[in-house]
């Protein structure tokens, strides 16, 4: 019996991502949502890492279903006024106060 001979492939190089530019351009801020995250004109994802940080160092993930988030006061503003929103339902909340 022969011993078959396997044929290396290297693997193919992926091609780097490049950022959407729509998400990297700054947005302001309005007021409600300075309260929580500051005032500077950030990108979209820069606004989406300091929510999800201000949710985590106050605990506001809910502990039965960890695709809830409970607001707090600051929140409530940002969420129009509703106590519990889904992780789905914050980016569209969120987009409202962005310009």
């Amino acid at each position: 019996m022969a011993a078959k001979k396997k044929a290396s492939k290297k693997p193919a190089k992926k091609a780097k991502r490049k950022p959407n530019a729509a998400f990297m351009k700054p947005m302001k801020v309005s007021a409600a949502l300075g309260a929580v995250i500051g005032n500077n004109a950030m990108p979209r994802t820069e606004v989406t890492k300091k929510i999800w940080a201000y949710i985590k160092k106050n605990g506001l993930q809910d502990s039965k279903n960890r695709r809830n988030i409970n607001a707090d006061d600051k929140l409530k503003a940002v969420f129009g006024g509703k106590k519990q929103v889904s992780m789905f339902e914050m980016t569209k909340l969120v987009s409202k106060h962005l310009s």
